[in-house]
């Protein structure tokens, strides 16, 4: 989810494949629904409020138009009109983060800060301090006073992202603070009241947290008062061409370029794709089309492709085929086919052959070595890591293996006593 904007068609005359304008008849015919579709009256004082705040505020995304979506817009705009704590969760790239800024945009502290704080990335001496603020001398560098970030957020909203990174010694100084809506600076006995809405989100299952114990239940039912979920990428597939077409204009207009449009079959894979991480990975995909707008198949390829990257199932049940040596044909065919073969003879999911992680990835290893007759490259294409990694790996699980593309390890000369 990102800030929306208008769209710019750019002209281009001729006829090619890359980059085509206008729009391609089924991108055209989708948006033209959606912009031709009457919008009845707001009924309910919830939909007012959605509308105005639309209306006024020109709410910081693009909006979906599948259903999970339009319910995840309704439960935005009711809890918007509600000064009550807010749990957001759901995959990482989803838009957790645009949908609090929707919530502040569409609410009553619209014209108040909204202080974004990742709770991911507090330094655990400091968090307090980060939080709740300091006063002069507080303790070594505290040269002067702090609010913190509540403070800071006053009559606004404070986002508390990745909520499930916060330090456990931390997490009943927040339940306190939930709890009376005041804070105490670090090294200050006075506390201040605070008026603010507090949003969190994360990508985590703090319930499992919570039986780990890496997690106040406590907590956890103070935050969520309300929880939304922001589906992932995924489920809202008829979404995609809303969002290729919008990241293309997006950065056309900002490196300059001319729009690139993708034809109904590139268009059908980027709907199919899984989009491990969501709208995120989506834009950055087609901010890499105007980066290589030489090798756009390349980079497409790429991303596509890497769903179907080999594991260690079809790794074992292509040894269990024996399938032909790698070295017979080409790196990349000998890689696919072993791929291909290998789902053929795996019909149900194998079960490992021991649960000890350092002793699963030493078996990988020894057994990618072993599949493509020690050649390293190739072996790091099965494990799905870069060859410095499989050189890290080779060298930390099995430092005696002898690879084609590795130096053979000689023991240091002794030391002279």
């Amino acid at each position: 989810m990102v800030k929306s904007s208008r769209l710019q068609k750019s002209p281009v005359a001729g006829n090619t494949t890359r980059f085509a304008s206008p729009f391609k008849a089924r991108l055209t015919s989708y948006l033209t629904r959606m912009e031709a579709s009457p919008a009845s009256p707001p009924t309910s004082p919830f939909a007012r409020a959605r509308s105005a705040g639309r209306a006024e505020k020109h709410w910081p995304r693009l909006e979906g138009a599948s259903e999970a979506v339009r319910r995840l817009e309704e439960n935005i705009a009711r809890v918007a009109t509600f000064d009550c704590s807010v749990l957001i969760t759901g995959e990482t790239g989803c838009g957790k983060e645009e949908v609090a800024r929707a919530i502040h945009a569409a609410g009553p502290r619209n014209d108040k800060p909204f202080v974004a704080i990742n709770c991911g990335g507090l330094v655990a001496d400091l968090a307090e301090s980060q939080l709740f603020g300091h006063e002069k001398g507080a303790f070594t560098g505290a040269f002067g006073s702090s609010r913190g970030a509540f403070r800071a957020a006053e009559g606004g909203i404070i986002f508390l992202d990745e909520i499930g990174e916060l330090p456990i010694d931390l997490q009943p100084k927040l339940l306190r603070v939930l709890q009376r809506w005041e804070v105490t600076p670090v090294g200050s006995t006075e506390a201040h009241a605070i008026d603010v809405q507090v949003v969190a989100a994360t990508n985590r299952d703090l319930e499992s947290d919570v039986a780990s114990g890496s997690f106040r239940e406590d907590l956890l039912y103070r935050l969520n008062t309300i929880h939304l979920t922001v589906p992932p990428l995924r489920a809202r597939k008829e979404d995609i061409p809303r969002f290729v077409e919008h990241f293309s204009a997006h950065f056309a207009r900002e490196y300059g370029r001319q729009q690139w449009v993708p034809d109904d079959r590139m268009l059908d894979r980027f709907a199919r794709h899984s989009w491990p991480g969501n709208v995120r990975q989506l834009a950055q995909t087609i901010q890499r089309v105007y980066v290589f707008e030489d090798r756009i198949d390349a980079v497409l390829a790429e991303v596509f492709d890497a769903s179907a990257a080999p594991t260690a199932r079809a790794v074992g049940a292509a040894a269990d085929a024996d399938l032909a040596p790698p070295m017979e044909m080409g790196a990349t065919e000998a890689i696919v086919s072993a791929i291909v073969q290998a789902d053929e003879h795996a019909a149900s999911e194998q079960r490992v052959p021991v649960f000890n992680l350092d002793e699963l990835r030493r078996l990988a290893v020894r057994q990618a070595l072993e599949f493509t007759q020690g050649h390293r490259g190739q072996a790091a294409t099965l494990l799905g890591v870069s060859l410095n990694t499989m050189t890290r790996l080779v060298a930390e699980s099995c430092p005696e293996v002898q690879s084609k593309s590795g130096r053979r390890r000689v023991p240091p000369p002794p030391q002279p006593r």
